[in-house]
């Protein structure tokens, strides 16, 4: 019986996972995540399937972030019809995750289609609808970690704690073979040690074969302790201007660990009490599922939590559900901290706080989070003379400060410590990374006599 793994997405780039496992008659796939690109680039990939998505007999969720889980009502579309498992924290969040993004799918189409309508070209459809991303959560199931279940008659699965992003996994799969059977392991994407809110990742014991990420296969990041240590700095420096700090930051684990760091400050009184507003109706919502599973969370926030010390609870912290409200936040020239979606400045409320602030030399951009190649976020870190919002361009005056100690992600040091500890491996698949990340990755691996391969997409490679 071969076992074969095919290489779908998330290959060669960070965006869009999405890897099959076929044992005999048995398929699963591991994420579905959506590829993030050129509007028609982005549509053709995401449509496009070299699998039939009516033979998968389970999908595996690693966790809720877009580019794992954004394309699971396309595969739905496609005529996917068995079970997603996965933890209950992605669950919920993947739930409130997919809403978002056809909502965003909606929009975009709506303006394209505005457009289309004035220059006589043909109209065009949403790679989903909020509806049908509604619909893709009803066929979740849930599982615990470190609890072995069987998807189908010769694969099992068994969730480990990522400590990526609240309920992330790595994901084990034990397949029965007719000669011998394959422990494979699935670390997309794994996160760091004594990062807040979240425990240390699990490390899976007795794998054959390990398909890892490399989305830092070539840096170091700072110690996380460093974040909170250039906050403090950059809150106090912009006060001082009588300016506004700008974070653009993801919605979910990014936000929540910026909110964190900003209640230790004030609790600390290192900071001045300003207000602090987090404009996302998206960013409000997941912060709550934190406080709702806050099993899932390290025992300090647990405690906290239960002794009414919530980190996402403190005086001068308000959440803002209506645009009127985000709106009125322009119109205030007070010094204030400005937490809004989306991370890479390509669509949200922060585009508009960017708009109306970026040319003051008083306030602050703080970048917190990894920015794509061709993103209005990566011309900002590269901190280009002018840029172009909404079509408009502007000068970038304001200061702009990149912190990534952030980070989730564990950094080559951490990805290199992890695989000696999951050792002995015959060989490791190294997967979302931009080429120069992995390359660098495989070499470091392979001087420390460990396998490295880095596979093309659509590539299927046999596990013998």
């Amino acid at each position: 019986m071969a076992i074969t793994i095919k290489f779908l997405g998330g290959v060669g780039t960070v965006t869009g996972s999405s890897h099959l496992v076929t044992a005999e008659k048995s398929e699963v796939l591991l994420d579905g995540g959506l590829f993030q690109g050129r509007r028609d680039e982005s549509y053709k990939i995401n449509t496009t399937f070299h699998f039939n998505p009516r033979t998968i007999d389970a999908l595996i969720l690693s966790h809720a972030h877009i580019d794992h889980c954004g394309n699971i009502p396309s595969l739905i579309k496609a005529g996917l019809r068995c079970k997603i498992y996965t933890t209950s924290a992605t669950r919920d969040l993947a739930g409130l995750m997919l809403g978002d993004s056809g909502k965003i799918q909606e929009e975009d189409i709506r303006y394209v289609n505005k457009v289309n309508r004035r220059l006589g070209q043909p109209l065009r459809k949403p790679l989903y609808t909020r509806k049908e991303a509604s619909r893709a959560t009803k066929t979740f199931r849930v599982i615990s970690y470190r609890q072995k279940f069987c998807v189908c008659p010769n694969i099992s699965v068994t969730l480990h704690d990522a400590g990526h992003i609240l309920g992330s996994s790595i994901v084990v799969l034990d397949i029965k073979g007719e000669e011998k059977n394959i422990r494979l392991g699935y670390a997309v994407d794994l996160g760091r040690k004594n990062l807040p809110l979240l425990g240390n990742p699990d490390v899976p014991k007795g794998l054959d074969y390990l398909i890892l990420e490399s989305t830092y296969g070539a840096r170091a990041h700072s110690p996380i302790e460093d974040a909170k240590v250039k906050l403090h700095d950059t809150v106090n420096r912009t006060f001082g201007r009588g300016g506004k700090v700008i974070i653009p930051a993801f919605t979910l684990e990014r936000t929540q660990e910026v909110i964190y760091f900003l209640s230790e400050l004030l609790k600390e009184k290192t900071i001045p009490t300003i207000p602090v507003y987090v404009d996302s109706p998206l960013a409000t919502d997941i912060t709550g599922l934190f406080e709702h599973h806050k099993d899932y969370l390290n025992n300090q926030t647990q405690l906290a939590i239960q002794g009414k010390e919530s980190p996402f609870d403190f005086m001068n912290l308000k959440f803002i559900r209506l645009q009127e409200e985000s709106k009125k936040l322009n119109e205030d020239k007070r010094p204030m901290i400005i937490i809004a979606g989306s991370g890479m400045c390509e669509s949200g409320r922060v585009l508009h706080h960017l708009k109306n602030n970026i040319e003051d030399s008083r306030n602050t951009v703080l970048v917190v989070g990894y920015m794509a190649r061709d993103t209005l976020g990566r011309r900002i870190v590269e901190k280009v003379p002018v840029v172009r919002i909404f079509g408009v361009e502007y000068e970038l005056n304001a200061e702009v400060v990149v912190i990534n100690a952030f980070s989730g992600h564990a950094d080559k040091n951490e990805l290199v410590d992890f695989v000696t500890a999951c050792l002995p491996l015959k060989k490791i698949f190294l997967v979302h990374g931009d080429p120069e990340q992995a390359l660098v990755l495989a070499g470091v691996l392979s001087q420390k006599g460990v396998a490295a391969y880095i596979p093309v997409k659509d590539e299927e490679v046999l596990l013998v």
